[in-house]
């Protein structure tokens, strides 16, 4: 009985060491967690930017520049100037704009025509619709105290989203910054990652791993990310040129569209009709609008060319990885959503289909 004591006491006393050592890592993981989590969305921006960017260093590394601190530094900026300048000029334009529409309506000489006797005959809206228009046009001001709880709540959106949009941009000028250095140990930092996957699923899925979440990152980044991005551009400088009203805003509506898979005419269609109803039909209409209407449809061509590079992320996970990276990070959760969701997307299906595998190995090994 004495023997059947000591190792019982024996197991118990190593049980509870072991619930103290895993308690303690717990609290240490925690306390680690808590005083990371604001900069949690800093860092996965880094790495994003820097696993979808390091190819690039890698040419110039083999190429004209012979170091990875000289091509990092290189490309933050060039990056700065490609970002800077086409921000600055749709900032201006939304200034412009806004100053425009107070100067207009501390002056008063802000009209809506009468609408036409036909929107009456409209089905379904068209009596609620005249009528609306009928007191816009009539009465504005009065329509205005009308709807001022309504008109003060938009209000506040906007002015939150401009703030996040504003906080959103500095955070991803911070998070290239971050993203140059990890670029300039690109080599060890790959190595680290292969190292940490072979650690959570062994020696022979880690390598596997590191490749999966490096392909599914640049896929997202340069497919869905890159592509809106570069149609804002192309959209907002027609928008800039011809002097739409809301310039920036309208082209910051191509970029969140863009990164929804929603398709750009949403925004295109109206103004070009909008441009030609104020200015009429001549060449310069013409050119834009068929500038415009190419430029809206540019996804098109691009995303079999970049989103077909590495993986196959259905449109529906990048679209709930959107959604609910607005939903739950602002505008910067906007970006980090669709690519942290299709990660974790490939993963999870890495794991299924490989669990079928071993499964099926084993039934062909049995007799």
């Amino acid at each position: 009985m004495l023997p059947m004591r000591t190792s019982e006491r024996a197991l118990s006393r190593g049980l509870l060491d072991v619930l103290i050592r895993a308690g303690l890592i717990a609290v240490l993981a925690i306390f680690c967690f808590r005083i990371f989590f604001p900069f949690l969305n800093l860092m996965v921006w880094s790495l994003i930017l820097a696993i979808t960017l390091y190819p690039l260093q890698v040419k110039l590394r083999n190429g004209v520049l012979r170091k990875d601190g000289y091509a990092a530094t290189l490309i933050v900026l060039v990056a700065f100037i490609i970002i800077l300048v086409p921000t600055w000029l749709l900032g201006s334009a939304m200034a412009d704009s806004l100053d425009n529409a107070v100067a207009i309506a501390k002056s008063g000489s802000f009209q809506i025509p009468p609408p036409a006797e036909s929107v009456a005959a409209w089905p379904l809206v068209g009596k609620r619709l005249y009528d609306f228009w009928l007191q816009a046009a009539t009465d504005l001001t009065g329509l205005a105290l009308k709807f001022t709880p309504q008109l003060k709540d938009l209000g506040v959106v906007l002015l939150g989203a401009v703030t996040s949009l504003g906080s959103g941009l500095l955070v991803f000028f911070l998070a290239l910054i971050v993203a140059g250095i990890f670029m300039a140990f690109g080599e060890e930092g790959s190595h680290s990652a292969v190292q940490i996957a072979s650690r959570i699923s062994g020696p022979e899925h880690g390598p596997k791993i590191a490749e999966l979440c490096t392909a599914t990152i640049r896929a997202v980044a340069q497919g869905v990310v890159g592509i809106a991005f570069i149609q804002m551009l192309l959209v907002g400088v027609g928008f800039v040129v011809m002097g739409i009203p809301a310039a920036g805003l309208l082209a910051l509506g191509v970029l969140l569209l863009g990164i929804m898979q929603l398709p750009a005419t949403l925004i295109t269609i109206p103004v070009i009709a909008f441009v030609i109803a104020t200015k009429g039909v001549g060449a310069a209409t013409i050119i834009f609008s068929i500038y415009v209407f190419v430029a809206g449809l540019a996804d098109n061509v691009l995303k079999p060319l970049l989103l077909g590079r590495g993986v196959d992320v259905p449109m529906p996970v990048v679209l709930i990885g959107a959604l609910g990276g607005m939903v739950t990070g602002g505008v910067i959760g906007l970006f980090i959503g669709p690519v942290v969701l299709a990660v974790g997307y490939q993963l999870f299906w890495h794991w299924v289909e490989d669990r079928s595998k071993a499964e099926l190995s084993q039934d062909e090994q049995q007799p």
